[in-house]
């Protein structure tokens, strides 16, 4: 049995995160266990999105296992990634901040993963008129180009997140501003892709880009709270 293209892209795009995470694990042990937590928590978190959103609607159908074994999400693989990392973290007993490098993981891993699915003809957008930015679908219909629009927008938030670490700005936070940014950026690019409607315009995966928003504001509340230092009051002499 051969493996598609796209198949090989997720492999390797896992692959890469493995690397560089193994490159860290040397300075503390424990955060192979961290990574193990998220990329388990990953796993539930993209399968278990997905059916919430609209896997669901398939339950009945000859094909239901099918799709649900080929169904995920990035957006619940960023929810259950998230959690795997606290719940792993705890366990072993590890203080330090990890986000910072999970920000830059995630959209090297996700670009690698987008481009499995442009291959693959998956995750489209919406019918459209014809434009020379439009994709045509093997039907032969123009449609919007959701998979590229994501993988510019991994690819300016690498970016963006590379030169937050060489200039030290926001540390700590890095990972919570990515939820939040990807979070608002799906919520919007939502009614451009052709997901299943449930009410309206909304998709199941509206709900799912709030709760990223959600999640990473409260997390970059939480981090600022811990982070901030108290400076003790001096009395001056008069």
């Amino acid at each position: 049995m051969t493996v598609a293209p796209y198949s090989w892209l997720m492999l390797a795009g896992i692959l890469v995160s493995i690397v560089f995470w193994w490159r860290l694990a040397r300075r503390d042990g424990r955060l192979v266990w961290i990574y193990i937590g998220a990329l388990l928590g990953a796993f539930i978190g993209a399968k278990l999105a997905y059916f919430l959103a609209e896997g669901w609607l398939d339950l009945g159908r000859p094909d239901f296992w099918l799709r649900l074994a080929t169904g995920k999400t990035i957006i619940g693989g960023l929810l259950g990634g998230y959690a795997g990392v606290e719940i792993a973290k705890r366990v072993v007993k590890y203080r330090g901040v990890t986000g910072d490098w999970f920000a830059l993981i995630a959209p090297l891993g996700i670009i690698l993963g987008r481009i499995g699915c442009l291959l693959h003809g998956c995750c489209r957008g919406i019918e459209c008129s014809p434009s020379w930015f439009t994709l045509r679908d093997p039907s032969g219909s123009e449609r919007w180009p959701a998979v590229p629009a994501e993988m510019a927008f991994n690819l300016a938030a690498l970016g963006t997140f590379l030169a937050l670490r060489r200039y030290r700005l926001l540390p700590g936070q890095h990972f919570h501003l990515y939820l939040i940014c990807y979070g608002l950026f799906r919520f919007g690019h939502e009614f451009l892709r052709a997901d299943r409607r449930i009410a309206g315009p909304f998709t199941g995966y509206h709900a799912a880009a709030l709760g990223l928003v959600v999640l990473g504001f409260a997390g970059f509340a939480i981090r600022r709270k811990s982070l901030r230092v108290v400076l003790p009051q001096v009395k001056t002499a008069h």
